[in-house]
């Protein structure tokens, strides 16, 4: 290959939705965009959102590609490529899977918080595989997933796309993803079958930590918070296979990611042993010109310290003169080449570079499949939703409904009828009467004869009070009120974006997403007035939560009769959430983040140092809600954890103690009492849902392995290390601090070999 070849296989300049335009016949068309692109570098080296549909994009069903003609546009688009490339090397189509794909006719999942709030890895992963299976299905290649970030401040509009404030929670959904929509590989040089999809892991590292939840704002992350809180995920997918990752935007210590050889090359490569390819995010290294002081150097920088891929910068189209200048070794650009070509072959594009099956290359391998279908699609995202769906309180047992005393139902507030806004940041547009709002499904599903009255009450934003009387004649009206408030993402084609994507001024009822971010996290003047308005008439209030983040609400704590948060739960959302309340479901969501009071507390995530964590004087620190709780339709007792002898396991008896079947997910926290650096209060290691019928005992065995144990060292390396901690099992972070423990000492032991803890009695 010549330089100049190599280089155009480093870069992924242009936006994919400029490289088409829909023809008046209805057929698709090539851009003079896309020519110069790929005459510029005689080929493509991948080509970002060809699939694409939202409002930054400007794509929707009128111009863009469904799940029937995307095959046939990312084809017609692959065969110019190939054309243009003298080798004939095919270019990686990479799509948004943050939570679904994000394309026209894409089944949309719950975002990742929610996913979060399942605690399910194993229904999550079956999730992923039908997203990968979709993508593929469509021509796509390469899935950008958003997994590795840590949600420790809920102001920042981001949250939505965590899997919670917990490091391990985190890792062992981000293992998920990667089983789920790479499947089961043997080794990094594997072929992807047709129906899987490589995914890059985003974003890494530490982006979660952003100061003041501000997007793309500095973090103040000292090398011990980086190693404990957000490195673990990305370790986990790491592990299990993952393809590529995403440098973040953030810098830590001063160092962006993006330029940071000790993180990707160092720590990430070569102490990892990671084989896969390094994206950089959007822009990115277009930025680091703000250091290096023009895009040249920037571009070089960026490959010196790990990048293989851009996304929509033109430091990398300059990579051949920094070869020239000396800025970066022509053998640095010869390693990164290899690594997306190693990709290209794996997916095995040479072959078999055609995603239609009338154009697939005769090849003794698998053919292309057929897109999975809408339903299979429908039924696990309405799983998810079902499962994320978390019931905070539950005053007098107000749920499930009882039909033999609630016949009238006010159904009340700005989400009660509408999908729109349940869908979350990174969503294509949806077809009318795609999904189930929260009045449709209590419609569908109530007992014939149940009175059900509407009042929306209130926008989402604004200061309108209007139509609160309305609200209220309807809920004092009625036996029971279910108010739904919340926030939303969904953008509108009058949000302005920032080059990457990112919102830049906020519309209509935008109040969470990217760029989206809150100092104060309460829901705004509109909707408690409302909230106010209707549990004031004495009607029993149950107040549900859409929202992308844990709103500060603790009027709901104090007034309604019951109170549920369902995050995005999805097109379908409304119907998960509906039976639930009627009890055709029992709730089995758990918290991924605390719930605090108010913005003025943060942060208030569970697992913080364990130092004297005093109160305020004006204002309780303790959040309003832990981390891992979450009520069902019944209740449970956890024993005392019993150590085994050879100390290599933990068992504990969980009881249903209710009246009722019901879920509980067990969890396993250790909280370090004698050690070599400063602990934290408690850290979760382990968890395992139990379904249980009334007066039913089970013992649930955890094993007592590295992932438990480990913590990282004064050398900033994992190991099991010498000391003593106390293992505590309940139902919520909270309630482990109050649960008996049992004690168990550890020797030294490098994480990955065998070794013999002993439990305190038998010292």
């Amino acid at each position: 290959m010549t330089l100049r070849e190599k280089v155009g296989q480093l870069n992924q300049r242009m936006y994919g939705w400029d490289a088409y335009r829909r023809t008046p016949e209805g057929g698709f068309e090539l851009t003079r965009a896309l020519y110069d692109e790929t005459d510029r570098f005689e080929g493509l080296g991948a080509l970002y959102g060809l699939l694409r549909a939202d409002a930054w994009s400007g794509v929707d069903h009128a111009t863009g590609a469904g799940a029937e003609d995307g095959p046939v546009l990312a084809d017609l688009v692959q065969r110019h490529v190939l054309e243009r490339s003298r080798l004939g090397i095919p270019a990686l189509f990479v799509e948004e899977v943050p939570h679904g794909l994000m394309a026209l006719d894409g089944t949309v999942l719950p975002v990742n918080l929610a996913v979060g709030a399942t605690w399910d890895p194993e229904l999550y992963e079956r999730a992923a595989a039908h997203a990968a299976a979709e993508l593929r299905a469509r021509g796509g290649h390469l899935a950008l997933v958003s997994a590795l970030d840590i949600a420790r401040d809920p102001r920042w509009g981001r949250t939505e796309e965590c899997f919670g404030e917990d490091p391990y929670l985190a890792a062992r959904l981000t293992e998920a993803l990667v089983r789920g929509m790479q499947g089961e590989l043997a080794g990094a040089a594997e072929e992807f079958a047709p129906d899987r999809a490589p995914v890059v892991l985003k974003h890494f590292a530490g982006q979660g930590a952003t100061v003041g939840g501000r997007n793309s704002a500095e973090s103040e992350l000292g090398p011990r918070e980086l190693h404990e809180i957000h490195l673990p995920a990305a370790r986990a997918g790491i592990r299990a296979g993952a393809a590529a990752v995403m440098a973040a935007y953030n810098e830590v210590d001063g160092v962006p990611c993006s330029a940071n050889g000790p993180l990707l090359n160092g720590l990430l490569r070569d102490r990892w042993g990671f084989e896969g390819l390094v994206m950089a995010d959007g822009l990115a290294v277009d930025r680091l010109a703000r250091i290096t002081g023009d895009r040249v150097s920037a571009g070089a920088l960026a490959l010196n310290s790990g990048v293989d891929l851009s996304l929509w910068d033109e430091g990398f189209t300059h990579l051949e003169e920094a070869v020239e200048r000396g800025l970066v070794k022509e053998s640095v650009v010869d390693a990164a080449v290899s690594r997306v070509l190693t990709l290209k072959f794996r997916l095995g594009l040479f072959e078999r570079p055609y995603a239609a099956r009338e154009l697939a290359s005769p090849s003794p391998s698998p053919s292309p499949s057929p897109s999975p279908s809408p339903e299979a699609g429908r039924s696990l995202s309405t799983a998810l939703a079902r499962s994320a769906v978390t019931l905070l309180h539950n005053k007098a047992g107000a749920l499930p409904i009882d039909p033999a005393w609630v016949s009238r139902i006010a159904v009340i507030g700005p989400h009660s009828a509408t999908t729109a806004h349940q869908l979350g940041d990174y969503t294509a547009p949806q077809r009318p009467g795609t999904g189930t709002s929260v009045l449709a499904a209590l419609r569908q599903l109530a007992l014939p004869g149940t009175e059900i009255r509407h009042a929306q009450g209130c926008s989402l934003t604004g200061d309108d009070l209007s139509g609160i009387p309305e609200a209220v004649a309807a809920a004092a009206a009625s036996d029971l009120a279910v108010l739904v408030l919340g926030g939303s993402s969904a953008r509108t084609p009058d949000t302005e974006f920032d080059a990457n994507g990112a919102a830049r001024t906020i519309v209509s009822e935008m109040t969470c997403g990217e760029g989206v971010d809150l100092a104060d996290l309460r829901l705004g003047r509109a909707q408690h007035a409302l909230l106010d308005a209707v549990t004031a008439t004495g009607t029993p209030t149950v107040v549900v939560l859409i929202q992308g983040r844990p709103h500060a609400v603790p009027e709901a704590a104090e007034h309604a009769a019951a109170f549920l948060t369902a995050w995005y739960p999805g097109p379908w959302g409304g119907e998960a959430i509906a039976g639930i309340l009627l009890g055709h479901t029992a709730p089995t969501g758990r918290l991924p983040v605390s719930v605090p009071r108010s913005a003025a507390q943060l942060p208030v995530y569970y697992n913080h140092k364990d130092t004297e964590y005093g109160s305020y004087v004006d204002e309780d620190a303790e959040p309003l809600y832990s981390f891992g709780h979450g009520l069902t339709y019944t209740s449970f007792e956890y024993g005392v954890p019993n150590i085994a002898r050879d100390g290599a396991s933990c068992a504990v008896e969980v009881t249903n103690t209710g009246e009722r079947a019901g879920r509980s997910v067990v969890q396993l926290y250790v909280r370090r009492l004698r050690t070599t650096v400063w602990p934290r209060t408690l850290e979760l290691r382990a968890f395992e849902a139990v379904d249980l019928a009334p007066g039913e005992s089970r013992t649930v065995v955890f094993t007592l392995g590295d992932d438990q144990l480990a913590q990282v060292g004064a050398d900033l390396e994992t190991a099991v290390l010498e000391g003593s901690a106390e293992i505590r099992v309940a139902g919520s972070a909270r309630g482990a601090l109050d649960a008996v423990p049992a004690v168990l000492d550890t020797a030294i032991t490098p994480v990955g070999m065998s070794r013999s803890p002993a439990r305190a009695d038998e010292r």
